[in-house]
């Protein structure tokens, strides 16, 4: 038995799991695992998470966030036991419902669903901050700036060192100018793959959240790009623009500022995920990510075409390789 292993059987056993089956859940792009511990009487479940210090986010951050959400009125899971030194959370069980998956089989429920995470992000940006680190222009453009050195540079042995010079430069005043105003709590991974469906629970509370630990205060239209620019899944067109009326009309911000604002941060989403997916695939040997790269590429070729970013648009599209199968496979084979 591995340290780790004992580490969380000592937290465990101080539980009404001491007894329990457990079985592994699938994980994330993270270092974090996950286990589902079942009560062999009662049939009751709780999920382990097991996150590394040192090799993933530390798991005060995740308690602080569950904390912040369940007391706006939101469903993060409930925190049953805890170990920070170590890194270990025994934590409520949501389910297997995710968004991605009760899509697959009843596509149908496509607006029930992403009309109810648009009102939980208006629940929660209606709320008291928390006191977070800033998710402004400097940051934004410097990991927007990993498509150069971890997507380009990997596919062409080198990068415009220049080019992303001028594009950092450009694309932090465009984002200064774009994404300023109040700033709320951002969970930066809101999407399909992060969200249950609970629908025997009422209003934002049918929508469980997972995955916030990284949160940051930044732009109220972050986490709805996050949402309906899924690179995992195709959001419908019109559940997009419904779902920005949506948010617009309840909240009653700018129109034209918002939408504005919506697009520069889908390019700067896009472009981070771009180096990161990369960098996943070639320094951390997981490859699948490379399949996603498609559509992170076409989401910000149709944000390259706003008006707003005429400034970065052309030295990107020069810049940057498209994802072609012969570049895609040079990412694989690395």
């Amino acid at each position: 038995m591995t340290n780790r292993a004992i580490l969380a059987e000592a937290l465990i056993a101080q539980t009404p799991w001491a007894n329990a089956l457990r079985a592994p859940l699938a994980g994330d792009a993270s270092n974090r695992r996950y286990e589902r511990l079942t009560n062999p009487e009662t049939g009751a479940t709780a999920v382990l998470m097991d996150s590394p210090p040192g090799q993933a986010e530390p798991v005060e951050a995740f308690v602080r966030m569950a904390h912040h959400l369940r007391a706006t009125g939101l469903s993060a899971p409930e925190i049953y036991a805890e170990d920070t030194e170590f890194g270990f959370l025994l934590l409520e069980d949501l389910g297997d419902d995710l968004f991605a998956r009760v899509l697959e089989t009843r596509p149908v429920m496509e607006r029930e669903l992403y009309q109810a995470a648009t009102d939980v992000l208006i629940t929660l940006h209606a709320a008291p901050t928390l006191s977070l680190p800033s998710y402004g222009p400097s940051l934004m453009a410097e990991l927007s700036a990993l498509s150069f050195t971890k997507y380009a540079q990997v596919i062409l042995g080198a990068h415009d060192q220049d080019a992303r010079s001028r594009f950092e430069h450009r694309f932090a005043d465009i984002l200064h100018q774009e994404t300023s105003g109040p700033k709320v709590v951002v969970q930066r991974d809101y999407h399909a793959e992060n969200l249950i469906w609970l629908p025997d629970r009422n209003g934002v509370k049918r929508v469980g959240l997972l995955d916030f630990q990284t949160a940051m205060l930044g732009h109220p239209a972050y986490d709805l790009v996050s949402l309906l620019q899924d690179i995992r899944r195709d959001v419908s067109l019109g559940t997009e623009m419904r779902m920005i009326d949506h948010y617009i009309s309840q909240t009653g911000v700018n129109d034209h500022d918002f939408r504005t604002a919506y697009t520069v941060l889908g390019a700067q989403r896009n472009l981070r995920i771009l180096g990161g997916f990369a960098r996943l695939a070639t320094e951390y040997g997981k490859p699948q990510y490379v399949d996603l790269i498609p559509a992170t590429w076409a989401h910000l070729m149709r944000d390259l075409e706003h008006p707003a970013l005429v400034g970065v648009a052309d030295l990107l599209r020069s810049a940057l390789p498209a994802p072609t199968e012969e570049n895609l496979n040079r990412l694989r084979q690395k």
